[in-house]
C-alpha cells in the first residue's frame, strides 16, 4: 500500500533519483546497516535469530556490489532503498525490519559522515607523500640559487630548497585542515530517525563504537540537518587545490623557454594539434584550472544549506555530487603534483644565472648603509637611484666605477663592492625563517621531525 495514488511522475523521478552518483556509499551504507542489525539484535528489538539472517544477507548483498553483479532497478531512488530492496529479495519479509528504529535522514547522514571521514584521512596521506616528495626534492637542491620574485619581478635571490619547503608548510596546514574536517565528521548521527529520535531503547554508543565514531550527535534535529563536516571537507579541498594551482603556475613558467628552469618529463606534457616542436605543461595548467572547481563545489553547497529550514529536506541530496567530485578531483590533482615533481628536472645552471643579476642586491646594499647609520629611507632613495643609473647605462651594479658610486652617496664608498658578490645575497638572509643555508638546514629538520610523526 501507498499513501500516492498516483505513480511519480517520470521527470520527477529522474530528478529524485540519487542512486546514480550516491551507489559510490555502499560500504559505508553496509557498513552501517551492520552495525543497526546488531544493535537491533542485542537490544531485543529483533531476535538474535532475524539478526543473524540480516546479517548474511548483507554480506551475500556485499559480494554482489564488490563484483558488480548487483543489479540496480529503475525504482531504486538511492543507494539506501537499492540495498533494502535486494535484501528483502534475498532474505524474504525479516528484510524490512532492517529499518527498524531508523529513517533514511539519519542513514544517509552517517553514510556520508563515514565517507568524510575516511575521505579525509586518505587525502591527508596524499598530502603528507606530496610534502615527503618536496622535502626530498629540497635536500637534491639544497644550494641551487634561484631568483625569487615579487609580481613576477625578479626581487631577491633564495635556494631553490628555501621555495620548495615553503610548500611544505603550506600542505601541512592542509593537513591540518583535513584533520579538523575529519573531525568534525566523527559524531554518530544514527539513531535520531526522520529528526526526533525514535520509539526505541537503542544503544547509539554501541553503534558509534561499532563504526569508530568518537561519539553520537547529541541532538536528533541538529543530527539529521548537519552537513558542516561536508562544509568543513570541501573547505579544506578547496585551500588545498589553491595551494597546488600556485605549484602548477610555477612550474608552467619555470618551464617556458624564457625561464628554462625546469623540465617536465614527457609522460606529463602534451603537443599541439599543429605546431610539431610544442611541449605544453598541459597537466601543470590543469592545477591551475581545476582548483576553481573544487572552490565552486564549496560555495554551491554554501548556497544549498543557506537559510534552510531544519531539519531534512530534499535539498540536502545535493551534498553528495559536490563532495564527490570535489574530493576525487583533488585527489587525482594531488597524484598529478607528486608524478610531475618526481619527474621534473632542474636547470641549476640557468638558476644560478637568472639569480646573479646584481641588481636583486639592491635590497642587501641598502641594508648594509643602515648598518652604517643611514636611516632606511634616506638609504633605500640613495641605492634607487644608483639602480636608476645602472639600468639607464645598460649595465650591472657592479660594473659602475668608484666614482659613479661616490657620484650618488659618498655613503657608497669601495668598501660596499663585497655586497655584489652572488653568494652574499643568499647567506645573508640569517633571520630565522630565511634562505641562509643554515637556516634551510634547521627547516628541512623541522620538516622531516613533521613527516616522521
Amino acid at each position: 500500500m501507498s499513501r500516492f495514488a498516483e505513480p511519480q511522475a517520470a521527470a520527477f523521478q529522474a530528478l529524485n533519483s540519487s542512486v546514480a552518483f550516491d551507489q559510490r556509499l555502499w560500504p559505508q551504507d553496509l557498513a552501517g546497516s551492520r552495525a543497526h542489525a546488531g544493535m537491533l539484535g542485542l537490544c531485543g528489538i529483533i531476535s538474535a535469530q532475524e539478526r543473524d539472517v540480516l546479517l548474511g544477507g548483507l554480506e551475500i548483498v556485499e559480494e554482489e556490489l564488490r563484483d558488480g553483479s548487483f543489479a540496480f532497478l529503475p525504482d531504486d531512488e538511492d543507494i539506501h532503498m537499492a540495498v533494502e530492496r535486494r535484501l528483502t529479495a534475498l532474505v524474504g519479509p525479516v528484510g524490512g525490519k532492517l529499518h527498524t528504529a531508523r529513517s533514511r535522514n539519519d542513514q544517509v547522514a552517517t553514510d556520508v559522515a563515514l565517507f568524510c571521514k575516511e575521505t579525509a584521512r586518505a587525502l591527508r596521506a596524499q598530502v603528507t607523500s606530496l610534502m615527503a616528495d618536496l622535502v626530498a626534492l629540497a635536500e637534491t637542491h639544497l644550494d641551487a640559487p634561484l631568483p625569487g620574485y615579487t609580481h613576477l619581478q625578479r626581487a631577491q635571490p633564495v635556494y631553490l630548497s628555501h621555495h620548495l619547503l615553503a610548500y611544505v608548510w603550506m600542505l601541512d596546514r592542509d593537513r591540518q585542515r583535513l584533520d579538523f574536517a575529519g573531525t568534525q565528521a566523527d559524531r554518530l548521527p544514527l539513531g535520531a530517525g526522520a529528526l526526533a529520535g525514535v520509539n526505541f531503547d537503542t544503544d547509539r554508543r554501541m553503534v558509534a563504537k561499532e563504526l569508530r565514531f568518537d561519539g553520537v550527535m547529541r541532538n536528533s534535529v541538529d543530527a539529521v540537518s548537519n552537513r558542516d563536516f561536508v562544509l568543513d571537507l570541501l573547505h579544506a579541498a578547496a585551500t588545498c587545490a589553491t595551494h597546488l594551482s600556485r605549484l602548477g603556475s610555477e612550474l608552467v613558467i619555470w618551464s617556458s623557454q624564457e625561464f628554462g628552469f625546469v623540465v617536465l618529463a614527457d609522460g606529463w606534457t602534451s603537443g599541439s594539434s599543429i605546431m610539431p616542436q610544442k611541449k605544453n605543461p598541459d597537466a601543470a595548467e590543469l592545477l591551475r584550472g581545476k582548483a576553481p572547481r573544487v572552490v565552486a563545489h564549496g560555495a554551491a553547497l554554501h548556497g544549498v544549506l543557506h537559510a534552510l529550514p531544519l531539519t531534512y529536506n530534499k535539498d540536502m541530496q545535493e551534498d553528495k555530487e559536490h563532495l564527490f567530485d570535489a574530493v576525487d578531483t583533488l585527489a587525482l590533482c594531488l597524484a598529478a603534483a607528486r608524478g610531475m615533481l618526481d619527474g621534473a628536472t632542474f636547470n641549476r645552471e640557468r638558476m644560478a644565472a637568472a639569480a646573479s643579476d646584481d641588481l636583486i642586491a639592491a635590497t642587501d646594499l641598502a641594508d648594509l648603509l643602515v648598518r652604517r647609520g643611514v636611516p632606511f629611507r634616506e638609504s633605500h632613495g640613495i641605492v634607487a637611484g644608483l639602480v636608476r643609473h645602472a639600468v639607464a647605462s645598460g649595465r650591472g651594479l657592479g660594473e659602475l666605477s668608484d666614482a659613479e658610486l661616490a657620484a650618488q652617496s659618498p655613503y657608497l664608498d669601495p668598501s660596499v663592492r663585497p655586497v655584489f658578490e652572488r653568494g652574499s645575497w643568499l647567506e645573508s638572509k640569517i633571520s630565522e625563517g630565511g634562505t641562509a643555508l643554515p637556516r634551510v638546514r634547521e627547516q628541512l629538520e623541522l620538516a622531516r621531525a613533521l613527516l616522521a610523526k
